[in-house]
Protein backbone atom coordinates (compact mmCIF):
# COMPACT_ATOMS: atom_id res chain seq x y z
CA UNK A 1 0.00 0.00 0.00
CA UNK A 2 1.13 3.59 -0.77
CA UNK A 3 0.57 5.75 2.34
CA UNK A 4 2.02 8.80 1.06
CA UNK A 5 -0.02 8.56 -1.82
CA UNK A 6 -3.28 8.50 -0.18
CA UNK A 7 -2.00 11.31 2.32
CA UNK A 8 -1.16 13.22 -0.76
CA UNK A 9 -4.53 12.62 -2.57
CA UNK A 10 -6.23 13.95 0.87
CA UNK A 11 -3.97 17.15 1.09
CA UNK A 12 -4.91 18.34 -1.65
CA UNK A 13 -8.46 17.52 -1.43
CA UNK A 14 -8.06 19.72 1.51
CA UNK A 15 -6.53 22.61 -0.48
CA UNK A 16 -3.23 22.26 2.17
CA UNK A 17 -0.35 22.91 1.01
CA UNK A 18 2.77 20.72 2.33
CA UNK A 19 3.88 23.82 4.54
CA UNK A 20 0.33 23.84 5.78
CA UNK A 21 0.36 20.66 6.77
CA UNK A 22 3.97 20.16 8.18
CA UNK A 23 2.86 23.33 10.51
CA UNK A 24 -0.77 21.99 11.81
CA UNK A 25 1.16 18.40 12.46
CA UNK A 26 4.27 19.92 14.11
CA UNK A 27 6.52 18.31 11.06
CA UNK A 28 9.00 19.66 9.02
CA UNK A 29 7.52 20.40 4.99
CA UNK A 30 10.38 18.24 3.65
CA UNK A 31 9.01 15.77 5.70
CA UNK A 32 5.66 16.09 4.73
CA UNK A 33 7.02 15.54 0.91
CA UNK A 34 9.04 12.55 2.23
CA UNK A 35 6.12 10.47 3.54
CA UNK A 36 4.15 11.79 0.22
CA UNK A 37 6.52 10.03 -2.07
CA UNK A 38 6.69 7.08 0.72
CA UNK A 39 9.95 7.35 1.01
CA UNK A 40 9.83 7.50 4.91
CA UNK A 41 6.80 6.37 7.08
CA UNK A 42 5.40 8.32 9.76
CA UNK A 43 4.97 6.51 13.60
CA UNK A 44 1.55 5.85 14.93
CA UNK A 45 1.46 9.55 16.66
CA UNK A 46 2.16 11.73 13.29
CA UNK A 47 -0.03 9.45 11.10
CA UNK A 48 -3.08 9.72 13.35
CA UNK A 49 -2.24 13.54 13.83
CA UNK A 50 -1.92 14.16 9.87
CA UNK A 51 -5.21 11.95 9.36
CA UNK A 52 -7.12 14.15 12.37
CA UNK A 53 -5.81 17.69 10.40
CA UNK A 54 -7.15 16.20 7.19
CA UNK A 55 -10.43 14.88 8.67
CA UNK A 56 -10.07 11.22 7.89
CA UNK A 57 -10.37 8.52 10.20
CA UNK A 58 -8.25 5.46 10.12
CA UNK A 59 -10.86 3.02 8.85
CA UNK A 60 -11.45 5.21 6.00
CA UNK A 61 -8.11 5.81 4.85
CA UNK A 62 -7.57 2.04 4.83
CA UNK A 63 -10.84 0.96 3.45
CA UNK A 64 -10.23 2.70 0.55
CA UNK A 65 -7.65 0.04 -0.58
CA UNK A 66 -10.76 -2.58 -0.70
CA UNK A 67 -13.05 -0.51 -3.27
CA UNK A 68 -13.64 -1.89 -6.27
CA UNK A 69 -11.99 0.18 -9.03
CA UNK A 70 -13.95 3.14 -10.25
CA UNK A 71 -14.39 3.20 -14.09
CA UNK A 72 -16.95 5.90 -14.86
CA UNK A 73 -16.62 9.43 -13.04
CA UNK A 74 -19.74 11.83 -12.95
CA UNK A 75 -19.61 15.24 -12.67
CA UNK A 76 -20.19 15.34 -8.66
CA UNK A 77 -16.60 13.71 -8.55
CA UNK A 78 -14.86 16.66 -9.82
CA UNK A 79 -12.75 18.30 -6.99
CA UNK A 80 -12.55 21.95 -7.32
CA UNK A 81 -9.33 24.90 -6.15
CA UNK A 82 -9.74 28.11 -7.52
CA UNK A 83 -6.53 31.03 -7.01
CA UNK A 84 -8.03 34.19 -7.71
CA UNK A 85 -4.60 35.50 -6.99
CA UNK A 86 -2.76 34.27 -9.96
CA UNK A 87 -6.09 33.92 -11.90
CA UNK A 88 -6.95 29.98 -12.79
CA UNK A 89 -9.34 27.58 -11.62
CA UNK A 90 -8.32 23.48 -11.21
CA UNK A 91 -11.25 21.09 -11.88
CA UNK A 92 -9.77 17.38 -10.83
CA UNK A 93 -11.57 15.17 -13.37
CA UNK A 94 -10.65 12.07 -10.98
CA UNK A 95 -10.00 12.78 -7.94
CA UNK A 96 -8.20 10.02 -6.24
CA UNK A 97 -5.74 10.67 -9.60
CA UNK A 98 -3.21 11.28 -7.49
CA UNK A 99 -2.62 8.23 -6.31
CA UNK A 100 -2.10 6.95 -9.77
CA UNK A 101 0.25 7.57 -12.68
CA UNK A 102 -1.51 10.28 -14.78
CA UNK A 103 -3.67 12.97 -13.59
CA UNK A 104 -6.13 14.84 -15.87
CA UNK A 105 -7.30 18.36 -15.34
CA UNK A 106 -9.56 20.76 -16.47
CA UNK A 107 -7.74 24.31 -16.17
CA UNK A 108 -9.68 27.52 -16.93
CA UNK A 109 -7.19 31.05 -16.59
CA UNK A 110 -8.88 34.08 -16.51
CA UNK A 111 -7.63 36.82 -18.01
CA UNK A 112 -3.75 37.64 -17.92
CA UNK A 113 -3.90 34.96 -15.31
CA UNK A 114 -1.16 31.72 -15.22
CA UNK A 115 -1.01 28.56 -13.78
CA UNK A 116 1.58 27.97 -11.05
CA UNK A 117 5.79 28.26 -11.56
CA UNK A 118 6.54 24.49 -11.37
CA UNK A 119 10.07 23.34 -10.74
CA UNK A 120 11.49 21.02 -13.05
CA UNK A 121 10.72 17.05 -12.65
CA UNK A 122 10.21 13.99 -14.59
CA UNK A 123 6.92 14.45 -15.29
CA UNK A 124 5.60 14.45 -18.94
CA UNK A 125 2.05 17.63 -19.64
CA UNK A 126 -0.08 17.06 -21.82
CA UNK A 127 -2.66 20.01 -22.91
CA UNK A 128 -5.35 20.67 -25.47
CA UNK A 129 -6.51 24.63 -25.78
CA UNK A 130 -10.47 23.87 -25.80
CA UNK A 131 -10.71 27.97 -25.63
CA UNK A 132 -8.69 30.41 -25.97
CA UNK A 133 -4.78 31.01 -26.18
CA UNK A 134 -1.74 30.64 -24.20
CA UNK A 135 1.68 30.39 -23.44
CA UNK A 136 3.95 27.81 -22.33
CA UNK A 137 7.20 28.93 -20.61
CA UNK A 138 9.37 26.14 -20.14
CA UNK A 139 12.96 27.76 -19.02
CA UNK A 140 13.78 30.74 -21.00
CA UNK A 141 11.62 29.50 -24.12
CA UNK A 142 8.32 30.57 -24.93
CA UNK A 143 5.49 28.54 -27.05
CA UNK A 144 2.01 29.24 -27.93
CA UNK A 145 -0.77 27.75 -28.28
CA UNK A 146 -4.46 28.15 -29.58
CA UNK A 147 -7.69 27.17 -29.76
CA UNK A 148 -7.77 23.58 -30.88
CA UNK A 149 -4.33 22.90 -30.43
CA UNK A 150 -2.05 20.56 -28.24
CA UNK A 151 1.01 20.54 -25.74
CA UNK A 152 3.08 18.37 -24.87
CA UNK A 153 6.34 18.52 -23.31
CA UNK A 154 8.89 17.01 -21.08
CA UNK A 155 8.85 18.90 -17.29
CA UNK A 156 12.72 18.89 -16.66
CA UNK A 157 12.83 22.18 -16.80
CA UNK A 158 10.91 25.46 -14.58
CA UNK A 159 7.71 26.09 -16.75
CA UNK A 160 4.31 27.44 -16.16
CA UNK A 161 1.56 28.47 -18.56
CA UNK A 162 0.31 31.72 -18.97
CA UNK A 163 -3.34 33.43 -20.41
CA UNK A 164 -2.41 35.45 -23.61
CA UNK A 165 -6.19 35.50 -24.54
CA UNK A 166 -8.90 38.67 -24.41
CA UNK A 167 -11.17 36.33 -22.33
CA UNK A 168 -10.38 33.12 -20.38
CA UNK A 169 -8.72 30.14 -21.84
CA UNK A 170 -9.34 26.89 -20.73
CA UNK A 171 -7.49 23.58 -21.42
CA UNK A 172 -7.68 19.98 -21.05
CA UNK A 173 -4.80 18.34 -18.99
CA UNK A 174 -3.43 14.95 -17.82
CA UNK A 175 0.26 15.48 -16.22
CA UNK A 176 2.03 12.26 -15.12
CA UNK A 177 2.78 11.88 -11.27
CA UNK A 178 6.85 11.68 -11.47
CA UNK A 179 9.77 13.50 -9.11
CA UNK A 180 13.55 13.88 -9.75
Amino acid sequence: MEIGKRIKNLRIQKNFTQEELGERTDVSKGYISQLERDLSMPSMDVFFDILEVLGCDPKDFFDKQDMEQRVVYRRDHITRFEDLEKGYKIEWLVPEANENEMEPIFLTLNQAGEFKDFGPSLAETFAFVKEGEVSVEIGSKRYVAKKGESIYFHATQQHKIVNKFQGKSMLLMVVTDSYL
